[in-house]
């Protein structure tokens, strides 16, 4: 057998992403899309930020794995927990034993966030301005961005950043956080009550100092993540082996 058919060996690993909204001083209170990330304590890329993650262990599913990482190393348990993608070039990962990687992303309220385990090795970092990663991090957090940027164009997937009733303002908050520019108010509102994907309540939002604003939920018939397929030809790693 020539060395071109060669059985590939790999060790396989699982990796989350995790994304919730939080504001930052130097931002003026404006929320942004963040990610724990975890400070590596052995070689490869030791001392570099890396995402939470670790080995696939025998019986495992790797769902269960993903969620196991992430709560042994931030104590977070989101609610919304979906596959990502695979990550596997050859050298991701420096040594002699490959590792591909199973790549999960999840979606926490700022309210979760705040109870996530932070300290020297657990730290948030605003999602559009991390350091170098450690193996191909960055690609993947790139890469995670875009899905969720891109779902947010045609899903209910702001759900899993709000309660179960908000305002719409609230929601063109979590859409301008994520896409990282301004909305217009007026032309939101249109196309999120045309779009059908969410029912006006018949309470309101109490406290304001002005007119007290509708309060909304979303359409139980849409499923969270749910909304056709994926627009290729927007795909910025087409053609990328990854």
């Amino acid at each position: 057998m020539t060395a071109r058919h060669e059985r590939a060996s790999a060790i396989l690993a699982v990796s989350t992403v995790i994304f919730a909204l939080r504001t930052d001083d130097e931002t003026g209170g404006v929320p942004q899309v963040w990610l724990p990330l975890v400070r590596r304590i052995r070689e490869p890329f030791e001392g570099r930020w890396a995402l939470p993650g670790g080995p696939l262990w025998v019986g495992e599913d790797l769902a269960f794995a993903a969620a196991r990482t992430l709560s042994d190393t931030t104590g977070l348990t989101p609610s919304y927990l979906e596959q990502l993608y695979a990550f596997g070039d050859a050298d991701r990962s420096p040594g002699a034993e490959r590792v591909v990687s199973v790549v999960y992303w999840a979606l926490v309220r700022s309210e979760e966030a705040e109870r996530a385990s932070v300290g020297d090795n657990v730290r948030w970092f605003p999602a559009d301005d991390l350091p170098e990663l450690a193996f191909d991090h960055n690609v993947i957090v790139e890469y995670a961005l875009w899905r969720l940027r891109t779902k947010m164009e045609y899903s209910r997937i702001a759900h899993a950043f709000l309660g179960e009733r908000f305002t719409l303002a609230q929601l063109r908050g979590v859409h301008e956080a994520v896409l990282g520019r301004a909305l217009d108010p007026a032309n939101f509102r249109r196309t999120i009550e045309a779009s059908g994907t969410v029912v006006a309540t018949d309470e309101y939002l109490t406290g304001t100092p002005h007119r007290p604003p509708r309060l909304y939920r979303y359409n139980d018939q849409i499923d969270l993540a749910d909304a056709g397929p994926l627009p290729r030809q927007q795909h910025p790693f087409e053609g990328r082996n990854a």
